[in-house]
Protein backbone atom coordinates (compact mmCIF):
# COMPACT_ATOMS: atom_id res chain seq x y z
CA UNK A 1 0.00 0.00 0.00
CA UNK A 2 1.64 3.26 -1.19
CA UNK A 3 1.92 6.16 0.92
CA UNK A 4 -0.61 8.27 -1.14
CA UNK A 5 -3.55 5.62 -1.22
CA UNK A 6 -4.44 7.55 2.19
CA UNK A 7 -4.81 11.00 0.63
CA UNK A 8 -7.52 11.71 -1.11
CA UNK A 9 -7.61 11.42 -4.60
CA UNK A 10 -8.26 15.32 -5.38
CA UNK A 11 -4.92 15.29 -3.64
CA UNK A 12 -2.86 12.81 -4.68
CA UNK A 13 -3.20 14.56 -8.27
CA UNK A 14 -2.18 17.86 -7.00
CA UNK A 15 0.89 16.42 -5.34
CA UNK A 16 1.65 14.44 -8.43
CA UNK A 17 1.70 17.47 -10.30
CA UNK A 18 3.96 19.01 -7.93
CA UNK A 19 6.81 16.22 -8.07
CA UNK A 20 6.72 16.46 -11.80
CA UNK A 21 6.67 20.52 -11.67
CA UNK A 22 9.52 19.92 -9.87
CA UNK A 23 11.50 16.98 -12.37
CA UNK A 24 11.16 20.19 -14.82
CA UNK A 25 12.40 22.55 -13.09
CA UNK A 26 15.35 20.40 -11.88
CA UNK A 27 15.98 19.47 -15.32
CA UNK A 28 15.43 22.87 -16.79
CA UNK A 29 18.40 24.02 -13.90
CA UNK A 30 20.35 21.15 -15.11
CA UNK A 31 19.76 22.30 -18.90
CA UNK A 32 21.27 26.23 -18.26
CA UNK A 33 23.97 25.63 -15.92
CA UNK A 34 25.29 22.66 -18.46
CA UNK A 35 25.14 25.57 -21.26
CA UNK A 36 26.99 28.40 -18.94
CA UNK A 37 29.90 25.53 -18.35
CA UNK A 38 29.63 25.24 -22.37
CA UNK A 39 29.59 28.78 -22.69
CA UNK A 40 32.72 29.39 -20.78
CA UNK A 41 35.67 30.32 -23.23
CA UNK A 42 38.62 28.20 -23.57
CA UNK A 43 41.86 29.72 -22.98
CA UNK A 44 44.50 30.51 -25.82
CA UNK A 45 47.59 28.99 -26.08
CA UNK A 46 49.23 32.44 -24.85
CA UNK A 47 46.56 32.93 -21.64
CA UNK A 48 47.42 29.38 -20.99
CA UNK A 49 51.57 30.59 -21.33
CA UNK A 50 50.76 34.32 -19.65
CA UNK A 51 49.11 32.38 -16.41
CA UNK A 52 52.11 29.69 -16.54
CA UNK A 53 54.45 32.76 -16.46
CA UNK A 54 52.81 34.13 -13.44
CA UNK A 55 52.26 30.64 -11.72
CA UNK A 56 55.87 30.49 -11.97
CA UNK A 57 56.99 33.48 -10.70
CA UNK A 58 55.47 32.89 -7.70
CA UNK A 59 56.65 29.39 -7.52
CA UNK A 60 59.95 30.63 -7.68
CA UNK A 61 58.54 33.48 -4.60
CA UNK A 62 57.86 30.42 -2.78
CA UNK A 63 61.04 28.61 -3.51
CA UNK A 64 62.79 31.71 -2.70
CA UNK A 65 64.82 31.17 -5.73
CA UNK A 66 66.04 34.71 -7.14
CA UNK A 67 67.00 33.21 -10.65
CA UNK A 68 63.24 31.92 -10.99
CA UNK A 69 62.13 35.69 -10.30
CA UNK A 70 64.10 36.85 -12.60
CA UNK A 71 63.68 34.41 -15.48
CA UNK A 72 60.01 35.32 -15.11
CA UNK A 73 60.53 39.07 -15.12
CA UNK A 74 61.74 41.72 -17.37
CA UNK A 75 64.88 43.43 -16.17
CA UNK A 76 63.07 46.50 -15.48
CA UNK A 77 59.85 45.48 -13.68
CA UNK A 78 58.13 47.38 -11.11
CA UNK A 79 55.85 46.12 -8.51
CA UNK A 80 53.17 48.21 -6.87
CA UNK A 81 53.14 46.48 -3.52
CA UNK A 82 50.91 47.68 -0.79
CA UNK A 83 52.15 51.67 -1.42
CA UNK A 84 55.37 50.73 -2.32
CA UNK A 85 57.36 50.79 -5.37
CA UNK A 86 59.91 47.89 -5.77
CA UNK A 87 62.40 46.58 -8.14
CA UNK A 88 63.37 43.10 -8.90
CA UNK A 89 66.53 43.97 -6.63
CA UNK A 90 64.10 45.10 -3.67
CA UNK A 91 61.53 41.76 -4.19
CA UNK A 92 64.89 39.32 -4.39
CA UNK A 93 66.27 41.61 -1.07
CA UNK A 94 62.65 41.60 0.79
CA UNK A 95 61.40 37.84 -0.37
CA UNK A 96 64.80 36.10 -0.80
CA UNK A 97 67.82 36.93 0.77
CA UNK A 98 66.06 38.53 4.28
CA UNK A 99 63.86 35.33 4.27
CA UNK A 100 66.02 32.91 6.93
CA UNK A 101 63.21 31.18 7.80
CA UNK A 102 63.99 27.86 8.37
CA UNK A 103 60.49 26.33 8.17
CA UNK A 104 59.27 29.06 5.29
CA UNK A 105 56.79 27.40 3.21
CA UNK A 106 54.17 29.75 0.82
CA UNK A 107 51.65 27.63 -1.14
CA UNK A 108 49.83 29.65 -3.80
CA UNK A 109 46.56 29.24 -5.30
CA UNK A 110 45.11 31.58 -8.02
CA UNK A 111 41.66 32.40 -9.42
CA UNK A 112 42.02 34.24 -12.91
CA UNK A 113 40.01 37.21 -13.26
CA UNK A 114 40.23 38.36 -16.66
CA UNK A 115 43.54 37.87 -19.13
CA UNK A 116 43.87 40.29 -22.28
CA UNK A 117 46.49 39.36 -24.92
CA UNK A 118 47.04 41.77 -27.64
CA UNK A 119 50.13 41.15 -30.17
CA UNK A 120 53.26 40.76 -27.45
CA UNK A 121 51.60 42.26 -24.80
CA UNK A 122 48.68 40.74 -21.96
CA UNK A 123 47.28 41.43 -19.01
CA UNK A 124 46.31 39.87 -16.05
CA UNK A 125 43.80 40.40 -13.16
CA UNK A 126 43.63 37.43 -10.63
CA UNK A 127 42.96 36.85 -6.47
CA UNK A 128 45.64 35.40 -5.03
CA UNK A 129 45.85 33.56 -1.59
CA UNK A 130 48.81 32.52 -0.19
CA UNK A 131 49.40 30.14 2.87
CA UNK A 132 52.16 31.31 4.48
CA UNK A 133 54.33 29.54 7.68
CA UNK A 134 57.60 31.44 9.04
CA UNK A 135 59.02 30.82 12.36
CA UNK A 136 56.39 28.54 13.79
CA UNK A 137 53.52 30.70 12.70
CA UNK A 138 50.81 30.42 9.98
CA UNK A 139 48.96 33.48 7.78
CA UNK A 140 46.86 33.53 4.76
CA UNK A 141 47.00 36.32 2.65
CA UNK A 142 44.97 37.75 0.04
CA UNK A 143 45.65 40.14 -2.65
CA UNK A 144 43.87 41.28 -5.56
CA UNK A 145 46.37 41.26 -8.49
CA UNK A 146 46.91 43.10 -11.85
CA UNK A 147 50.54 42.46 -13.98
CA UNK A 148 51.43 43.50 -17.37
CA UNK A 149 53.50 40.73 -19.69
CA UNK A 150 55.30 41.30 -22.39
CA UNK A 151 56.56 38.78 -24.79
CA UNK A 152 60.37 39.39 -24.82
CA UNK A 153 62.43 36.32 -27.34
CA UNK A 154 59.19 34.22 -27.48
CA UNK A 155 58.58 34.14 -23.72
CA UNK A 156 56.31 36.22 -21.85
CA UNK A 157 57.56 38.05 -18.70
CA UNK A 158 55.94 40.01 -16.41
CA UNK A 159 56.94 43.93 -16.39
CA UNK A 160 54.45 45.42 -13.89
CA UNK A 161 52.46 43.82 -10.98
CA UNK A 162 50.57 45.73 -8.72
CA UNK A 163 49.03 44.16 -5.71
CA UNK A 164 46.01 45.32 -3.13
CA UNK A 165 46.36 43.29 -0.21
CA UNK A 166 42.58 42.34 0.80
CA UNK A 167 42.94 40.40 4.07
CA UNK A 168 45.71 39.07 6.16
CA UNK A 169 45.18 36.52 9.08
Amino acid sequence: MSWLSHIPKVHRLNINKLITLKKIIILILAIYYSALLQAQQQLTKDQQEVHQTVINFFGALSNRDSVGLKNNCTVDILLFETGSVWNADTLILKAVTLNTAKDFKRINSFDFINTTVADNTAWVTYNLSSEITRNGKQATVQWMETVIVIKEKQKWKIKVLHSTLIKRN
